[in-house]
């Protein structure tokens, strides 16, 4: 059978959802995979991030220069974590046979710092159920990298890799961004000894064989002798050594303090409504980030600006953005979520301001999705925000809160104290 067909029978396998966004070499294997198309791959992405927080695995298709797109949430995850496996399957055109740049998609593990694959035919159906175990193993994305070659050629009948499903985790919430940073430095460590070992590699007998590409898997004098395709990855990064340790992680009882909305933020009655009412919500960068700190603690997840909202459509149902946000690159996931009617409160912090990076202005929100028949309330108005901060069940619902920041106060510093 050809390479695209074995790798498509291993995807469907191994994953509960597949997502793509089409186009050359990766339209037919997403297409044989019976892959969702999506409005953009960062839109792809979040979603597969999302179902990984509801316990379903998830793949992503895309050409190498779609990885670029996925570069925000992809990058985001690794300090993020995740509970299911994401693999996102990279088509890279060496050759530039259909594209108008040359990419090499393995180096996105050493930006990303995710376990990278590259099966050959002999171990497509092996090296996909690998990734998923990685991604769960080291709690962030695992990449696999494949060219026209392996999804043209003749290739044996994949072996069968039975799911070994393991659980990923997220970030502990009682980490500091500095702390979740260290304890991301821990599992890439490990990530390197997973590599070494892994019995997809072959270094004897005559025939080199690399899957496991990143991290490099072997000693550098094998590695300088390998035939590539496309740049000298393996070679450039053999001699790479896993970060070293820098004592315990960083924790909010240990540093003292915590980060949180200013003390008169207007949207403070939302977010004790979400508390109340046990809502759980995929937040944004930006000031919804907070929510994921004490007092509130509703935020399950942030994977960069823009992400809430597909990863909460197909994650915990609620998506808390500010309006900067969501016109920043959130608008596209919206747009793709109402197309396919898929149940979602989606809450707007509208201040008309970027709170987090100095304050400047941002344009009026309802300017850019009036299509998407929001919800308007005063974010003083207790009793419309609790007939509008519901979950529906038949679509997705947009409620737009209206506040101003307050003049001079700036995010609150509070002492930690366990609760």
């Amino acid at each position: 059978m050809k390479g695209a067909e074995a790798l498509a029978r291993a995807i469907r396998q191994s994953a509960d959802r597949c997502y793509a966004v089409p186009g050359y070499p990766v339209s037919e294997v997403a297409a044989l995979a019976g892959a969702l198309n999506t409005v953009n791959e960062k839109t792809a992405l979040e979603y597969a991030l999302g179902d990984s927080l509801s316990g379903r695995r998830a793949a992503v298709f895309v050409k190498h220069v779609g990885l670029n797109a996925c570069a925000d949430p992809l990058v985001h995850a690794t300090a993020q974590g995740l509970r299911s496996g994401v693999v996102i399957v990279a088509a890279d055109d060496v050759g530039a046979a259909a594209s108008d740049v040359v990419q090499d998609s393995r180096y996105y593990g050493e930006v990303a710092r995710v376990p990278v694959l590259e099966p050959d035919g002999e171990t497509l159906g092996l090296a996909v159920e690998a990734a998923f175990e990685a991604s769960e193993t080291f709690s962030r994305v695992a990449i696999v990298r494949v060219t026209p070659d392996l999804l043209d050629a003749n290739v044996p009948e994949p072996l069968s890799a039975p799911r070994r499903r393991r659980e990923g985790c997220l970030a502990d919430p009682g980490l500091t961004m500095a702390g979740r940073a260290q304890a991301t430095d821990r599992r890439t460590a490990a990530m390197f000894a997973w590599s070494r070992s892994s019995p997809l590699n072959r270094f004897s007998g005559g025939k080199h064989r690399a899957v496991t590409v990143y991290p490099p898997p072997a000693a550098p004098d094998v590695l300088a002798a390998l035939h590539e395709t496309g740049r000298p990855f393996l070679r450039e990064h053999r001699l790479l050594d896993p970060p070293e340790a820098a004592g315990e992680p960083e924790r909010f009882s240990g540093r003292g303090y915590y980060r949180t909305f200013c003390r008169n933020c207007p949207f403070h009655p939302t977010l004790a409504i979400l508390r109340e009412r046990n809502l759980r919500a995929a937040c944004d960068a930006g000031c919804a980030i907070l929510a994921m700190n004490p007092p509130y603690r509703i935020g399950v997840a942030t994977y960069g600006l823009g992400s809430s909202v597909a990863v909460a459509a197909t994650g915990p149902g609620v998506a808390l953005t500010g309006d900067y946000a969501l016109l920043h690159s959130g608008l596209n996931a919206l747009i793709d979520v109402y197309e396919r009617k898929l149940p979602l409160l989606c809450i707007v912090f509208a201040n008309n301001r970027m709170g987090m990076t100095g304050g400047h202005p941002v344009p009026d929100i309802l300017r850019y999705i009036a299509w998407a028949n929001p919800v308007v309330c005063a974010a003083d108005d207790i009793g419309a925000l609790r007939r509008a901060l519901v979950v529906p069940d038949d679509g997705p619902r947009t409620v737009v809160i209206e506040g101003s920041c307050p003049e001079g106060e700036t995010h609150e510093t509070v002492e930690y104290r366990d609760l």
